[in-house]
This record gives structure tokens, sequence and C-alpha cells, in this order.
């Protein structure tokens, strides 16, 4: 099974394109779910169709769905206060009615990737396209899984030794139990629900589709996307050059020049202008989208020569001056431009310093000594 994740500067028509490719694929006869989060119903707008909180056949290989975020955000919280009786009762919180529960911002992007998810270990789907959210925001969303895992693991430890601590104190304190099992359950549930969409994310049949329009902005645009799905080892699939402008003489001159200036720059897939928005299966065609592929590896190869490890990380588009490295024990936080992540060291690595790093045609360089006083000696 294959996932296509979409994604671009807004109003490129990353939607349309989604929605494109997706139909494409089902004309194919490969049986494809589209996903979006958007409240807009942009989706179904491009498809001729009304999606919403459930899936909806569009033909007999081509299904879209739209997930309700609140209904989930409802379920949740509603199962937290249950569990949560005891604390809540000590603090004299008062509970709330799932009737007057609305879905908090962000809401909506967990909601696709737990859908996304399901989707996955359902099987029922040979490939998943996913309208992802405008690049920062799909970027910051992507993140989330890594991120809530570590923060999770740095919280609530396994050894649970902050559990032990607290429990016998408020037992004196309140005559209430410590709520740590079921804390601890949770943490546990969150983590393996996370896992599994990290799992989907860095799959290796997993890629992402960079929908711009040629131009300045699209550039950098373009150059951004990259850069942040780099340092995630997210892979990417392709770059779509949307609403391309026919090559004639004219008004549109202007315009025409600056597209192609920003073409010759990009190895991308050309998607003309249709010279409308499109709307329905019949412009959806005749946009002659290419099928989804299955994505390049991201290698972070570590290498050895004269007792130095180098630790290599690709980094398309970045700049000497925006970049940060810290060592903080068994981790490497990278920071380069607005992008930021934290990143375990290789188990060889951890035994060593740095010595230090270069940035060179898009590659960051990290260099290693063993330290002495952790590698083994040779006898």
């Amino acid at each position: 099974m294959r996932t296509l994740l979409v994604t671009g500067p807004g109003g490129a028509g990353r939607t349309t394109l989604a929605a494109a490719t997706a139909l494409a694929a089902s004309l194919d006869r490969t049986r494809t779910l589209v996903l979006s989060a958007d409240r807009g119903d942009s989706l179904g707008a491009a498809l001729g169709v009304v999606t919403g909180d459930k899936p909806l056949a569009v033909n007999e290989f081509l299904t879209a769905w739209r997930p309700d975020a609140s209904l989930g955000f409802r379920d949740d919280l509603v199962r937290f206060q249950e569990r949560a009786t005891g604390a809540l009762d000590l603090l004299g919180a008062s509970r709330l009615e799932g009737e007057e529960l609305t879905s908090l911002p962000g809401a909506e992007e967990l909601n696709l990737l737990r859908a996304l998810r399901d989707a996955v270990l359902s099987e029922r789907f040979e490939l998943v396209v996913v309208d992802l959210p405008a690049t920062p925001q799909a970027l910051a969303l992507l993140a989330l899984p890594e991120e809530l895992r570590r923060y999770i693991r740095r919280l609530l430890p396994a050894e649970r030794q902050a559990a032990r601590a607290l429990r016998p104190v408020l037992g004196r304190l309140a005559g209430v139990p410590m709520p740590a099992e079921w804390l601890y359950e949770t943490a546990s549930r969150w983590d393996t629900e996370l896992a599994a969409v990290e799992a989907v994310l860095a799959g290796p049949r997993t890629g992402v589709r960079i929908v711009a329009e040629p131009g300045p902005a699209g550039t950098d645009a373009v150059r951004d996307a990259r850069l942040g799905l780099a340092l995630r080892q997210l892979r990417v699939e392709a770059l779509v050059a949307n609403r391309v402008l026919p090559d004639e003489p004219g008004w549109l001159a202007g315009p025409v020049a600056q597209q192609r200036k920003a073409l010759d720059e990009w190895d991308a897939v050309i998607v003309p202008h249709l010279g409308r928005d499109p709307r329905g299966t019949d412009d959806l065609r005749a946009l002659a989208v290419p099928p989804a592929e299955v994505p390049a590896p991201v290698e972070w190869p570590v290498t050895e020569q004269d007792d130095v490890f180098v630790w290599t990380l690709p980094l398309p588009g970045a700049v000497r001056d925006e970049l940060d490295l810290i060592r903080r024990g068994d981790e490497l936080v990278v920071t380069v431009g607005q992008f930021r992540r934290i990143v375990a060291l290789p188990s060889a690595l951890r035994r060593c310093t740095v010595e230090g790093a270069s940035l060179r045609d898009g590659e960051l360089r990290v260099r290693f000594v063993p330290d002495p006083g952790l590698w083994p000696r040779e006898r």
C-alpha cells in the first residue's frame, strides 16, 4: 500500500491536485481513499460531490472522506473525565457535558492523522491520498507524532518513579488514591497510537507531493518545504508546478516569463492552467496529473575514516548563517531557519564527542571522534 501526502503554499491548488491524483488512480482501478481536513469542503467541490464525516464512494474505486474532528474530541474528553473522577473531585472541578464540547484548534489535523492511521491499518485501500494543510501547518502536523512521543516519555517515564513517589503523599493529604495506573495506561496507549502514525509517515511507501505555482513566491515556498521535509526525513515524491500558463505572446508575457524562470530552476512535473478553476471529474481528468510513485529513501549515513565518524544529514537549501547545532546527551538539536528537530544519535556516535561540522552542497556533515572514556579499548 502507498500513502501520498499532498501539501504546498496556500492557494497553490493542492486540494485540487490531491483530488485529481486520487481520481486518476481510481480510474486505473486502484482502490483509493482521499482524505481532507478542510472545513470548507474544497475537496468535495473539486470532485463535484459533497463530502462529510463518513466515507463517501465517488466511484467504484474512489472513496472521499472529510473526518469530523468534533466527534472524536468529544468522545476522548468524556472518557478522560470518567477515568479522572477522583482527581477532578479533589480539585473541585466541574465536568463538561458532551453536548457543550467543541473541538479545539488543531483538532481537525490531529483527527486527520488518526483517520490516516486507521485507513492504513484497515488494508482496504491500495493508495491513500491525504490533502494536508498549507506547508507551514503541514510541517508542524507531520512533526507532531514524534514530538508528542518524546514529551510523553520525558513526563511519564516507564519506570513510574514519579507515580510511586507521589501516590502516598496524595493519599495522606486527601485520602484520594493517586490515579497512577490509568495515567500510565493512557500514556502507553497514546504512545502506541502515535507510534503507529509515525510508522505510516516514515514508511518506505509514503511520499510527499509538493504543489506550488511557479514564480518568486513559489520558489521560496518550495525551498522551505524541501528543507523542512528533509529535516524530518520525509521523502519528496514529486514537485508539481501547477497552473502553468501557455507560452503565448500578449499581456500575460510578464507572468509567463516569471513562471519560465522558476521552472528552469525546478525539477517539476508541469500541470497546465485550464483557464478556469477545475470543478468536477472532467476537469480533474484534463489536468493529467502523474500517478503516485514510490519515493527514493532519505538516508542519513554514518561513515568512518581515520578514526573519525561523519554523520551526513541532507538539508537542501540550508544556509550556514541559519544553522545551529547543540549536542545534549544522546541527542542532537538541529535548528535550520524556522525549523528545529531533536534527533537521537546513532548508537555508535553516543560514545563519541563532536569535533566539528560543515555545510556543503546541501549536506550537513557532523564529525565525531571516539571518547576515550567510553570507547572500548583494544587489548
